[in-house]
């Protein structure tokens, strides 16, 4: 197989809509899951839960690990617990097959090497304000409908996923800038955005004003 075709798989493993679910009720969590817990939460059975998490772990769209959960140890203290959580990799699919990855990444290495992230920044802003101003006041919204996947800590607005991980990781002050530029002028007056990397996920943070 090709890594197309590995793709397709993959992706393919979310066609199923309770398994879909249980993906992203993992996906965004902040710690590991539970089998219980997962299935709680999407409202079915355990056992049709472990069949489904399961099967995302076969994809590579999950990860585990055990621990026991009531934190003791011994003879006794029961077995640990099977708990899943977001595998590292990403998978993407275009049909028919486009290479906008290699075109970002062409375009990063232009930018950053004609020294242009001020100019970069400045358009990232903008386009930022723009989407404030058509999407309305709901930021949470836009940032979940953008794939940073938000959550609340206390009055803090952190990013458990950035949508610009591989360029990132590859141009990271020129992404990550061009990044917080972006996020300040989505944020509008009501919120600021700062550099404050969440564990795994965006480098961005941000706090009512």
């Amino acid at each position: 197989m090709t890594a197309e075709d590995d793709s397709y798989a993959v992706l393919g493993a979310l066609g199923e809509p309770v398994r879909r679910r249980l993906y992203r009720h993992v996906a965004g969590a902040l710690e590991e899951v539970g089998r219980d817990a997962a299935a709680e939460a999407v409202g079915i059975s355990r056992s049709l839960a472990a069949f489904h998490l399961d099967k995302l772990v076969e994809a590579g769209l999950l990860t585990v690990s055990y621990r026991r959960l009531s934190g003791r140890t011994g003879p006794g203290a029961g077995r640990p617990a099977k708990l899943y959580r977001r595998a590292e990799g990403e998978f993407a699919v275009s049909v028919p097959p486009r290479s906008y990855d290699a075109a970002g990444r062409l375009l990063a290495e232009t930018v950053e090497r004609a020294g242009l992230d001020l100019e970069l920044q400045a358009a990232a802003k903008a386009a930022g304000a723009a989407e404030a101003d058509a999407a309305g006041a709901d930021l949470e919204e836009a940032l979940r409908a953008r794939g940073y996947a938000p959550f609340r800590d206390g009055e803090v607005l952190r990013l458990r996923n950035c949508p610009f991980h591989a360029l990132a990781e590859e141009f990271p002050g020129l992404v990550c800038g061009m990044n917080l530029a972006l996020l300040d002028g989505l944020a509008g007056e009501e919120w600021s955005a700062r550099m404050e990397a969440c564990p795994g996920g965006c480098c961005v943070a941000l706090s009512k004003n």
